[in-house]
This record gives C-alpha cells, sequence and structure tokens, in this order.
C-alpha cells in the first residue's frame, strides 16, 4: 500500500495518494511518516481547487497531521518543515491578528527544521520567503502591527537572497527555489538579475507539484519588471 502510495504521490496523483496514505495509517496508526505524508496530500490538494474556503480546510488538515507527525518524532527536520508550510498556508486566510501568530510560527519551525538539518533546501525556501515578505511590508501594516500587536521579528530582503540562494545551491534542479531567488532579488532592489533568475526558472522543467503556482508567481514577477 505504502509503495502504491509513494508512487501516486510521484506521479502528482493527489486524491489516490492521499487516499492511500490514509488507508495505511488506519491499518498502522501513529507512524509519524504516515502522518507526515497524509498532511503533505492535503497540503499538495490546496493546488487543485480555487476555491478559498476549500483551500483552507484542506490546510488545517494538512496542520492537524503534520502536528502529530512532530508530536512523534520532535527532532525529524520534514515534520517539523512541515508544521512551518501548513502554518504559512493557513496565514493567507486569516486575520491580521492570525497572521501575525502564524507567521512567527513559520519562522520559528523553519529554523528549528534547519538548526536540525543545516543542508535542508525547503528549509531555506522557506525561511528566505518568511524574509522578504515580512521585510516588504507596507509601512501602513507594519506600523499597526507594531502598535495594536507588538511587530515581527526582524527580516530584510538580503537575508532572503542568502537564504534563497542557499536553497537554489542545495537543489539547483528545483524550479520553485529559483522563482523564490528571483522575488527576493526583485525585492532586494536588484531588478536586473532578478529577471535573469525568473527567466530561468521558467525556462527549467517542472519537477513538483507546487511548480505550477511557482512559475505563475515567476510570470507576475517579470510583470512587475515591465
Amino acid at each position: 500500500m505504502l509503495k502504491s502510495a509513494l508512487a501516486a504521490e510521484a506521479r502528482w496523483d493527489t486524491p489516490t495518494a492521499l487516499q492511500l496514505f490514509r488507508q495505511a495509517d488506519a491499518l498502522h496508526p501513529n507512524d509519524a511518516m504516515i502522518l507526515q505524508k497524509v498532511s503533505k496530500q492535503y497540503s499538495d490538494a490546496t493546488s487543485d481547487t480555487t476555491n478559498p474556503v476549500e483551500k483552507q480546510k484542506l490546510s488545517a488538515e494538512a496542520l492537524a497531521y503534520a502536528q502529530r507527525a512532530v508530536a512523534l518524532e520532535p527532532k525529524n527536520p520534514v515534520n517539523i518543515l512541515s508544521v512551518a508550510i501548513c502554518y504559512g498556508k493557513l496565514a493567507t486566510f486569516s486575520d491580521t491578528r492570525t497572521k501575525l501568530e502564524y507567521s512567527r510560527h513559520v519562522k520559528e519551525y523553519a529554523e528549528e527544521a534547519l538548526a536540525l538539518k543545516p543542508d535542508y533546501d525547503y528549509a531555506h525556501h522557506i525561511l528566505g520567503r518568511w524574509h522578504y515578505e515580512v521585510a516588504t511590508l507596507g509601512v501602513g501594516p507594519r506600523f499597526l502591527v507594531k502598535i495594536i500587536y507588538g511587530g515581527l521579528p526582524a527580516a530584510s530582503t538580503a537575508e532572503a537572497v542568502h537564504q534563497l540562494r542557499r536553497a537554489t545551491e542545495l537543489a539547483p534542479e528545483k524550479p520553485a527555489h529559483r522563482v523564490e531567488l528571483g522575488l527576493a532579488l526583485l525585492a532586494d532592489g536588484q531588478r536586473e538579475l532578478a529577471r535573469q533568475t525568473l527567466e530561468q526558472a521558467l525556462a527549467m522543467p517542472k519537477c513538483e507539484k507546487y511548480d505550477n503556482e511557482a512559475f505563475a508567481r515567476a510570470r507576475a514577477g517579470l510583470e512587475k519588471l515591465r
């Protein structure tokens, strides 16, 4: 069953993979690897719908399974980063106070995953994206966050570029890393290098289900450079 589930995941057949991993969970409960895989399928399933309510529901399910995996294996960096990713997705649908809380969790869990595995490319990816998204908050939102909610941890576009460049070095075949590096360069004011990096990313073959969304982000970034 696990072999079939992994094969479905590899061909980006999320519904089949989710069904099989959930069946495996029922047969062999409290297995951290299986729980993390269920979490990933719920997270990946958000790419298969445009309904924001459904996306939020799927993200919440993904977080619940990721947290169970961490409870069983608290030193597993993959489980820990899964929690960071789920919080990042849920933040999209949240009010300002909750978004702030979830943003802090993203940084906390990404840094924890990196401390356990310094060469974890996706942990660098998530932390880099966190840095440039927080660093580029507008003056108005940043002021309100500081006054009402006590502010956010320090962030910088330079650190975003550093983290995302490291992600591309560790996994140069993954276009999503290069997309986010391009967007971080754009946020850092390095417009020509950002253009080159985003164009390079769009010329790369898709290697993960998320890449369609990454390519859409790259095209949006290039539009800003016109």
